[in-house]
């Protein structure tokens, strides 16, 4: 009897420590207590790729810099629309001093837009922009640019001519929309000889984007090429390629970069990638959050810059440090 006790009481601890430590992400942030220093919400796509660890770095230098305190935040999936509505609400009813955003849905946060806007809280996008004016400026890639230098990158490697596939993480974000269209139209206006054969949507999940990639692998044999938009997305592809055996055989392109993608980079299964700045995009929307308490006017965009890199730079003063692991 003492055993069995025992036993119970050790399941009852052990689920005790698995229900705190799944919190992470998903629990609501706390407005910090010091009403003095000006508090700023930041609400991000996601949290589990190194790229939005990389940005929250950015956001955490911007406020010790500015002595401001920031919260930051993101649903545990970039497919958490509904999630990511409720922390921007969760967020607003905090009253913060001002709002940065990064957009899963372009549409589905107007309301929460123009609620902040009523309520005298500026809002600043990062990453992902929003079809609305509220926000008073927008830090982030020039995505349409960088997806066009994939689609110019991709046509080299290639030859100019064969069958290319894209696995994106979204059709709703504005990452998503630009990074597609930036490299789809720049493939149909400059090389007529390249047949872009499926565009799929894996939700920056490496998971479904792998099985995404491997149906595509499967239903064009003759694949010559394969883009991925996303951290989560290229790594979809590159599982999917080494699954399939085709390395060597399928001219792999990425966008940001993470650890794998830089070890497929210099293993050579991944040709190359664009990369962002996502330090310098969190620090930037902090910033110009301050700037904007401050009553100063900002531009409506703020370009946080991009480069190709591959396995002849990717250890270039210039590039290395933009490169997140």
């Amino acid at each position: 009897m003492k055993t069995k006790l025992s036993l119970i009481l050790l399941s009852i601890l052990i689920a005790a420590m698995v229900l705190t430590s799944c919190g992470g992400s998903e629990e609501a942030a706390e407005a910090p207590a010091d009403s003095s220093v000006p508090y700023i919400a930041v609400v991000s796509k996601g949290f589990q790729h190194q790229f939005w660890q990389a940005v929250k770095a950015g956001a955490e230098k911007a406020a010790a810099d500015y002595n401001v305190t920031i919260t930051f935040e993101g649903p545990e999936t970039e497919a958490m629309v509904d999630k990511q509505v409720e922390m921007v609400q969760a967020a607003l009813d905090k009253n913060p001093a001002a709002l940065c955003l990064a957009a899963l849905d372009t549409q589905a946060l107007l309301p929460q837009l123009e609620k902040a806007q009523a309520s005298g809280i500026p809002v600043i996008g990062f990453d992902s922009g929003v079809d609305s004016d509220i926000p008073l400026s927008t830090a982030a890639t020039d995505n349409i640019a960088a997806a066009a230098m994939a689609a110019d990158k991709m046509a080299e490697l290639i030859g100019g001519s064969g069958q290319v596939a894209v696995i994106v993480h979204d059709q709703t974000s504005r990452t998503g929309i630009d990074r597609r269209d930036g490299f789809v139209n720049q493939i149909e206006a400059k090389y007529p000889d390249i047949e872009i054969v499926d565009i799929q949507y894996g939700g920056g999940d490496h998971l479904k984007s792998t099985d995404l990639a491997k149906a595509i692998i499967q239903a064009h044999p003759d694949l010559k090429g394969f883009f991925g938009a996303n951290e989560g997305s290229i790594i979809g592809v590159l599982n999917a390629v080494a699954e399939m055996g085709k390395e060597g055989q399928i001219v792999v392109i990425g966008y940001d970069s993470g650890q794998q993608q830089m070890d497929a980079i210099r293993a050579g299964t991944e040709a190359g990638a664009i990369t962002q700045d996502p330090i310098g995009i969190g620090y930037k929307c902090v910033e110009a959050a301050v700037k904007a308490l401050n009553g100063e006017t900002l531009p409506k965009t703020i370009d946080t810059g991009f480069h190709w890199y591959d396995a002849s730079n990717i250890d270039d003063d210039t590039i290395a440090p933009l490169l997140y692991k």
